[in-house]
């Protein structure tokens, strides 16, 4: 099978992105995170602030934060939030189902899986300076590399950025084996949405401790894998996050002297190379190629195919557009708003929507959505390259109907006029949701090329993971704003881009997310911060 085809199959026909005779080999599932063996260890903090509604940490003022901010940045980050005890289904007379038993984290992630992980450099003065691994099971860090590593990582980014001004740089990796032991090839797709999805929770609680971020999405490949210690055929980096406090650091620097056209594998011959020991727990770990072929066909091996494309934001020329009244901005608790969040499926209840609650949503969710990266680089207010489209029925002051959101005009087009919930029912690939339920149903949508003219392979996976960036994003606010959403990939993309008319657009639907008021779930939670 070509990538070209591969891609396809991804974003319209994913029932042949996976075997359909095969059942999943749940006793040969991997750990949900890695566990590091024989390495040294340090403990974090583990009295994680119950809010986070501003500024957090610090204590000393324009200083480097402590040991005990970066255990709490992780924590609410990546971390192990939540017990959770629920009953799957009941029999119909006395007997239950076995319960389900799950470890939640602040961010979700494709099945529960979670394919990422994150690594950090950091400068503290409590810790030796070098790379770590966040070990989310224990809440603590392994010492991966020691060492002063400003020049090393600073290649690797091109020259582009200034890493002797940052305290840390995150690393999110993914590990190709923890969800493609369940959803086969399919799992390439989450696996970039996952890491999206673990981006945006990232620059949340980065604003709340007031740290200044940038992300970089192209980076020597096989240089900061090589830094990292890991071997390319089970888990890469996806995504590199320098952190700062300095707010007027400089990003996105353009160096085009000789150091800019080293290669990854000059770089690497500078650093000896690593190989640890780490548990996995599946017996058997199934070879996919495929996976390989497409990482492969992503990797960049010179900082000269380095490119910079954003656009400024451009008004568009709308017809039938309704303008949203002018409303403030959500202001919330992150961590109380994280703890309240999960995916329904059969608890959504039909209520209706205000439309000043519809656009406080939408103009928070695309707000909050703005970050620096080094595709738009020193762009002020570029175009997103992810849009937002929605079918809204009970919204009050507004009729039923299919609409995109201008953000910069605050209206809504309307697209298709009417009640579109048996569209969207008929579209699903699946019956776990009944859309007549749901007011608010969602759709990303982005360049139907997947920013291969720009990026080649690469821009699928930063396009995937641009699209978790924004559900994130979409999850808290439904959340602030009393709802809650499901991001969901089982249904028709042909039929929903007909719908918008995505398609003479050049635009293709990457992501359904149904939001709206819901019932209680009956489950038994506790918190895993002391």
């Amino acid at each position: 099978m070509s990538l070209k085809e591969f891609l396809y199959h991804l974003q319209y026909e994913p029932d042949k992105t996976k075997p359909q005779d095969v059942e999943v080999d749940w006793e040969n599932a991997p750990l949900p995170y890695k566990l590091y063996r024989h390495l040294p260890v340090f403990p974090l903090p583990s009295d994680a602030p119950l809010d986070l509604t501003g500024k957090q940490g610090q204590e000393q003022e324009k200083g480097k934060p402590t040991l005990r901010d970066i255990g709490y940045f992780l924590w609410h980050t990546f971390g192990l939030a939540q017990l959770s005890q629920s009953v799957i289904e009941q029999y119909t007379g006395e007997k239950w189902e076995s319960s389900l038993h799950l470890c939640r984290r602040f961010v979700p992630s494709g099945g529960g899986l979670y394919p990422s992980e994150m690594y950090m450099y950091l400068k503290l003065e409590e810790l030796p300076y070098g790379i770590y691994h966040y070990d989310a099971a224990h809440h603590r860090l392994i010492l991966l590399r020691e060492g002063q590593l400003d020049s090393y990582v600073g290649k690797a980014l091109g020259n582009r950025c200034d890493v002797t001004s940052c305290f840390a740089v995150a690393f999110v990796s993914t590990v190709f084996w923890k969800n493609f032991f369940k959803y086969n090839n399919f799992s390439y797709r989450l696996q970039g949405l996952d890491a999206g999805l673990l981006l945006g929770q990232l620059h949340e609680v980065a604003k709340r401790f007031d740290f200044e971020t940038g992300v970089y999405f192209q980076f020597l490949d096989r240089a900061i894998n090589h830094l990292l210690g890991l071997p390319e055929a089970e888990e890469s980096v996806y995504a590199v996050i320098p952190l700062a406090v300095d707010s007027s650091m400089e990003w996105f620097r353009h160096d085009i002297s000789n150091n800019n056209r080293m290669t990854s594998a000059e770089l690497c011959r500078e650093l000896p190379s690593l190989k640890h020991d780490h548990y996995v727990r599946s017996k058997k770990v199934l070879d996919y190629p495929m996976l390989t072929k497409m990482n492969e066909a992503s990797v960049m091996d010179s900082a000269l195919s380095f490119n910079q494309f954003g656009r400024k934001q451009e008004a568009a020329t709308q017809t039938d557009a309704h303008v949203l009244p002018p409303v403030n901005r959500l202001t919330y608790d992150l961590a109380e708003v994280c703890r309240q969040r999960y995916s329904p499926e059969h608890e959504f209840v039909l209520e209706a929507v205000s439309l000043s609650d519809l656009a406080a949503l939408l103009q928070e969710v695309m707000i909050s959505y703005r970050y620096r990266n080094d595709l738009d680089g020193s762009i002020q207010s570029p175009m997103s390259r992810v849009q937002l489209f929605g079918c809204f029925y009970g919204v009050e002051g507004i009729r039923d109907g299919a609409y995109r959101y201008d953000e910069i005009a605050h209206t809504l087009q309307l697209f298709r006029a009417g009640d579109q919930r048996p569209w969207l029912q008929n579209g699903m690939s699946l019956d776990n949701l009944n859309l007549f339920q749901v007011p608010l149903s969602f759709h990303v949508a982005g360049d139907r090329g997947h920013l291969h003219a720009e990026l080649g392979y690469r821009g699928y996976r930063i396009q995937q993971m641009e699209t978790g960036m924004l559900v994130q994003r979409l999850l808290l606010a439904a959340c602030a704003s009393g709802m809650k959403g499901r991001p969901l990939l089982g249904f028709d993309v042909s039929s929903m881009n007909e719908l918008y008319g995505l398609t003479p657009l050049g635009q293709t639907s990457l992501i359904q997310i149904p939001v709206g008021p819901c019932r209680s779930r009956s489950r038994l939670e506790g918190s895993l911060s002391q």
